[in-house]
């Protein structure tokens, strides 16, 4: 039992990876007592093995502020074009792993950081992901045609998309 619930877990941090890699950029939405809700784009760095999402920050930047106070974050992913759609939930922390740095350094993020991967402000923030859901119509207009077709022809609902929840 427990084997099947992890692999059911693996398949579904797969299925994210793809969404994921195909969207890059997160609404990222940390919680202030003072301020209420905080709402920015970041680029996602990566979602590991181990379903936590990894993201470049600036250590003394408002929303390390506002994570300080309250750690547990919403970030959702949109896909307006494929349709799909993540909303995930967790625990996020503050790395300054220099070889995780390392391991996920872009030229592209000299733009944020011009010192580099050298930067002293540059760190990582990592959520560990508690529960994700998506939603992905990702197919082409006339599978979802021959898909109403067939649920019309055998009276049969039509399933417009995939809707999955995930408690990692």
């Amino acid at each position: 039992m427990e084997y099947e619930y992890e692999l059911k877990r693996l398949e579904s941090i797969e299925r994210l990876r793809g969404m994921i890699d195909k969207i890059k950029t997160a609404m990222f939405t940390t919680y202030s007592t003072t301020e209420g809700f905080h709402s920015r784009p970041m680029g996602t760095a990566q979602l590991d093995v181990d379903g936590n999402l990894w993201f470049f920050t600036n250590e003394f930047s408002t929303k390390m502020a506002e994570i300080s106070t309250e750690n547990k974050v919403l970030v959702t992913y949109a896909d307006t074009e494929r349709n799909s759609y993540i909303s995930i939930t967790g625990h996020v922390y503050l790395s300054d792993d220099r070889a995780k740095i390392q391991e996920l350094w872009s030229p592209i993020l000299n733009t944020f950081f011009p010192l580099g991967i050298d930067d002293p402000k540059l760190a990582l923030i990592r959520l560990d992901t508690e529960h994700a859901e998506y939603w992905d119509t990702s197919t082409s207009a006339i599978v979802i045609l021959f898909k109403r077709i067939k649920a019309v022809l055998k009276g049969d609902t039509y399933e417009k998309d995939e809707h999955r929840e995930v408690d990692l």
